[in-house]
């Protein structure tokens, strides 16, 4: 008993698995001239194949053809004369002959499978390419702004810091500079290479200026009293 149980179910997955398993594929053409046939997955024309089940995708091209194939056991299906486009037919093929034609044009226009165990199964479709679009690396981050800190007054001072310390030499590029103008006598003034700004002499205020700063000698001072000044050099 309990070997016919083990028997039955090994029987029941040998089903199951011929079940899932996917059918061989030929690919039958007629037309859209004189041409008819029948090719595998890889456009070799099919002449002999193993028993078994296949679908037969039929691909009818004209009004004046038909693709009609028959064989053992009065198997006999085609397409019609007038009609074209695809057709997909489950043919289980049994040794013996099959011989496909366009009925219309039978002399010219046929072929013949023969079905015999020990052939061939015909080669599959190649895996469908899959093309992958590569991201652009996104841009470099824009640097950092740098901010520095001018100051003029109280009294005869003045001042330019990065950092805490005095500017003496800096690098290209942009700056944020915050300028505390505590004097009611004098401004600060910064002159260089397409730069020329300054606070204004009739008070006290704070500024922010954003600028680009270029490779050469910059120079910050008061207007009012031109001895009070300092120097940078942008490299």
């Amino acid at each position: 008993m309990r070997g016919l149980l083990l028997i039955a179910i090994v029987a029941a997955l040998a089903l199951a698995g011929s079940a899932g398993a996917q059918n061989p594929t030929l690919f039958g053409t007629v037309g859209p001239g004189f041409s008819i046939g029948v090719v595998d997955g890889a456009g070799n024309r099919v002449t002999r194949i193993p028993p078994g089940t296949y679908t037969l995708q039929i691909n009818d091209l004209a009004t004046v053809h038909n693709f009609h194939l028959s064989g053992p056991a009065n198997f006999d299906m085609s397409t019609t004369v007038e009609g074209t486009g695809t057709a997909t037919w489950t043919v289980t093929f049994q040794e013996g002959t099959y011989h496909y034609q366009c009925d219309p044009h039978f002399t010219q226009m046929k072929g013949d499978i023969t079905v015999e165990t020990g052939a061939p199964l015909p080669a599959a479709p190649p895996p469908p390419t899959t093309t992958t679009t590569s991201t652009p690396p996104s841009p470099p981050p824009p640097p950092p702004v740098r901010k520095l800190i001018g100051s003029v007054g109280p009294g005869a001072t003045i001042s330019l810091r990065f950092n805490g310390r005095k500017v003496t030499t800096l690098k290209a590029g942009l700056v944020s500079i915050t300028i505390a103008d505590r004097s009611m006598k004098d401004n600060f003034r910064l002159k260089g290479l397409g730069v020329n700004r300054g606070t204004s002499k009739l008070g006290r205020a704070v500024v922010i200026w954003r600028l680009r700063l270029k490779r050469g000698l910059y120079v910050y001072s008061s207007d009012a009293t031109p001895t009070l000044r300092g120097a940078f050099r942008v490299t």
